[in-house]
């Protein structure tokens, strides 16, 4: 019967009033790809279920009591997504900053990680297929042959384990048919867009099939260095996927698979800020830092100092996968092992000026061996997953940082250290200017200086896990899970003396040539030849434990459970409320020899509801939670004052809360037209916390305590899309489809600034600005699908942002940086399959 309007908005009431207002926000409209060819969006239908794998066990999303989103392959073709990074605005409570493309960073509901280096995890764990990505690995891998993926929001410690106190990200990859089929698709765009991917899958015999697919992104670019033209802003990235099944018994079946994924990009995008003379390479940037003169960066011309300047990464990824079917349920053993390299090397002033001269740098390596047994099973009293894992992973990393005597003398005199030396505060330049009066063949200037740092990590995490469904009755349930884990993580330190070869040949040569014994006369008896020899030869940037090797062992032992009540008031309408903890290991800090992260924790209670109305094919998912996130690490960058020679970074030990609503509601009105909201609110403040933000004369570090204020976390954000098609239109079907992306300001607090997250006074940009997008794509695809052509534009309107300052520079250089967000992409496809 159908339902009536009061009838129906009364039921909607009941649903906000009951879930709050949240959302498991989910694309219900799109069926679960298949384990075939990615269907292609020929037109919008009516609203169909997605079987999603969030609880090891294969279910509906909406019979699912966790708040999440589901992004499938239609919708990644939609907005022309090649990784995560591209549904930023269509997942509401979820940031994936690609800025460091080799090491990543991953928000979502206001809680991430903002450290970096092999000796620490995030706090948003990334999956393929159910196996953890590290941040240096495959967690920014390209979508290839995707089904979908699963964004579960909220502590997922028991079924995930680990590394997921804010939340999990699952990639799903489609898998072998018994079916021959093939798939193929190119775009061509501006800024040289040339992209490409392809797929075919084999059935060999009865019981075997094979899956191969390949990716292929590249383009020119849409920043040019205004000095050498060259172009930033690019991709360079290809890979490949192979998968192989074999059914070797009618219970028994095997998945042996490959993943390739190779990044070959130019470094970041820093965009100086300062205003320097392009005809002048040896200008001082004024010190301190002036807001007020700053250029726009979204205007400011572009320069880039680092020549071997790069983003690459190349991975690659084994697993097998062994399932049997018992009587009473079934067994699944995953065997894993993944290989990486790293190189992360960026210019870090955005300025072209010999005196600013600052290049950084992460370049490493790891392997990891993962493997894990489970077993599963239900009956009419009990569904239940239970298991055991063992993970591990070796790596090695070096972080460096080079500069030359130019930069060291702007150090020296910004600083005042030069001034206990010399009469004009420069050191080199003093030296150097007395040289060439005399003309003597010595030059000091522009000689190369390095620093690094090594470190090697052996991690390990051993897990047993359980998770049981009790049907209590007929439409409730009681859920129970635990997960226990014990880490340990082995880190080493060794900071060698620094290097720079051609400014000690020179050195040499002239203790050799005596002159070396003037240095007191020539500074007015402030210091002998050899504290001139001790100073120049010693670190300036990593400081700390020089030519030692520093070695530290931690462990720590976790118990992680949630409980889930829900109840099934109609068969389309659920309710749920429940209890869970995520835990986030502890680690290191890559750069302070002998600093450690403790463990992080986050309890968090949620209310929530499911419901579908079939006859108006409408959906409407809502939740509202509370969570309490216990003893955050954050390594954060401490400004240096006269006498300190660089900035100084120092972990921050702080407390947050936070209360956040979520509403996804998906209407199909017309059997050619989808409505959809997926929208979020959060209001995230620290309860207990003291940031450092500079140093004081007296050398004493000064904080700023922020307890009460709001974690910079915008409150609101929310996507819109639709869908509309027509058929019969020249013996096909076209689809129109509108995304619309909205994240707000960002909320600000007393260290905000100094952490570069909000506007500096004065400056001529906002950093807190909303964050807007809005995508377009027009598509005709030939009745049977055979195949098609598509127009898409992505950021519409050109709708650009300041995302953030590079601030490492800024206290000691007077050269801070910023990032921003790419212009407007538009381009053409075509695919086909087969």
């Amino acid at each position: 019967m159908p339902i009536s309007p009061r009838t129906l908005a009364s039921r909607i009431a009941c649903a906000l009033f009951a879930g709050a207002l949240g959302s498991t926000a989910a694309q219900a409209q799109d069926a679960p790809a298949a384990a075939g060819t990615t269907p292609r969006p020929a037109q919008a239908t009516k609203l169909e279920q997605v079987t999603v794998t969030a609880q090891s066990r294969t279910q509906e999303m909406q019979d699912v009591p966790i708040a999440m989103n589901i992004v499938t392959a239609r919708q990644v073709d939609a907005v022309a997504a090649t990784d995560l990074s591209h549904m930023n605005t269509f997942v509401p409570g979820l940031v994936v900053d690609n800025t460091d493309e080799t090491q990543p960073t991953y928000r979502l509901r206001g809680i991430e990680t903002d450290d970096f280096g092999i000796g620490t995890d995030s706090a948003v764990g990334v999956y393929i297929n159910g196996i953890y990505q590290t941040r240096d690995g495959g967690s920014l891998m390209a979508f290839n042959d995707i089904a979908r993926v699963e964004v579960l929001k909220g502590p997922q410690g028991t079924l995930f384990g680990r590394n997921t106190a804010a939340g999990a990200i699952n990639i799903i990859t489609n898998e072998p048919t018994d079916k021959f089929e093939g798939d193929a698709r190119v775009r061509i765009g501006n800024y040289g867009k040339r992209y490409g991917d392809a797929l075919v899958n084999i059935p060999i015999n009865q019981d075997m099939a094979l899956r191969v697919s390949v990716v292929d992104n590249q383009d020119d670019g849409w920043l040019k260095d205004a000095a050498t033209g060259q172009h930033y802003g690019k991709n360079d990235e290809w890979g490949a996927r192979i998968v192989y099944r074999w059914n070797i018994t009618p219970n028994t079946q095997l998945h042996l698979s490959y993943d390739h994924d190779r990044v070959k990009d130019p470094s970041r995008i820093d965009m100086g800020l300062v205003p320097m003379p392009a005809n002048n390479l040896y200008a001082r940037a004024p010190f301190p830092a002036n807001p007020s003169t700053f250029y726009n960066p979204l205007n400011a011309p572009f320069y880039n100092s680092a020549t071997d300047g790069r983003e690459e990464r190349n991975y690659n990824d084994y697993t097998l996968a062994i399932d049997h079917s018992f009587s009473w349920g079934s067994f699944t053993s995953t065997t894993n092992w993944t290989s990486y390299s790293m190189s992360h090397i960026e210019n870090g002033t955005g300025l072209q000026q010999a005196t600013e001269y600052l290049n950084t740098g992460v370049i490493g390596a790891g392997h990891t061996f993962y493997q894990e047994f489970k077993f599963s099973g239900n009956n009419d009293l009990l569904d239940w997953v239970a298991g055991a894992s063992y993970y591990q992973e070796h790596a090695d990393e070096t972080s460096l940082a080079r500069v030359n005597t130019d930069t060291y003398d702007t150090l020296a005199l910004n600083t005042g250290i030069g001034k206990q030396y010399t009469p004009t505060g420069t050191i080199f330049g003093y030296f150097n200017s007395i040289l060439q009066s005399l003309n003597l063949p010595y030059n000091l200037l522009g000689d190369p200086w390095t620093e690094t740092v090594y470190n090697t990590g052996k991690f390990s995490a051993i897990a047993g896990y359980g998770d049981t469904i009790w049907h209590i009755t007929d439409k409730l349930n009681f859920t129970v899970g635990l997960r226990f884990t014990h880490d340990q993580k082995d880190f080493t330190w060794f900071t060698p003396p620094r290097s720079a070869p051609q400014l000690d040949a020179t050195l040499a040569q002239m203790q050799a040539a005596g002159l070396l014994n003037l240095v007191p006369v020539l500074t007015g008896g402030k210091v002998t030849a050899q504290q001139l020899l001790n100073i120049l030869t010693q670190n300036q940037i990593f400081t700390t434990a020089v030519n030692q090797l520093v070695s530290k062992r931690a462990s720590w032992d976790n118990k992680s459970p949630r409980f889930v009540l829900d109840y099934k008031f109609t068969p389309d309408m659920m309710g749920y409320v429940s209890f869970a903890k995520g835990y986030k290991a502890g680690g290191f800090d890559g750069t302070e020899p002998g600093s450690e992260f403790a463990p992080e924790k986050v309890w968090n209670a949620e209310t929530g509801i499911k419901t579908t109305f079939p006859e108006q094919n409408l959906l409407v998912n809502a939740s509202a939670y509370y969570y309490r996130y216990n003893n955050r690490q954050t390594l954060t960058l401490i400004p240096s004052s006269e006498g300190l020679n660089v900035p100084q970074y120092e972990v921050s030990n702080t407390d947050q809360a936070a209360k956040g609503l979520d509403l996804q509601v998906e209407w199909v009105p017309l059997d050619n037209l989808r409505l959809a909201f997926n929208g979020g609110y959060i209001d995230s403040r620290y309860t207990k916390a003291k940031v450092p933000i500079g140093v004081l004369d007296n050398g004493q570090i000064d904080y700023a305590d922020v307890s009460g204020q709001p974690v910079d976390e915008p409150k609101v954000s929310y996507s819109v899309n639709g869908a509309y098609a027509w058929h019969d239109v020249v013996n096909g079907s076209v689809t129109l489809s509108a995304n619309y992306g909205f994240r707000g300001p960002l909320r600000c607090n007393a260290a905000s600034v100094y952490q570069g997250k909000c506007s500096l006074p004065t400056s001529s940009f906002d950093l807190n600005a909303p964050q807007k997008c809005t995508d377009l794509r027009l598509d005709w695809t030939a009745n049977g699908g055979r195949w098609g052509v598509a127009l898409y534009v992505n950021n519409v309107f050109n709708q650009r942002n300041v995302i953030g300052l590079g601030t490492v520079s800024q206290s000691v250089l007077g050269t801070p940086y910023a990032y921003i967000t790419a212009p407007r992409m538009y381009g053409a496809e075509f695919h086909v399959k087969f």
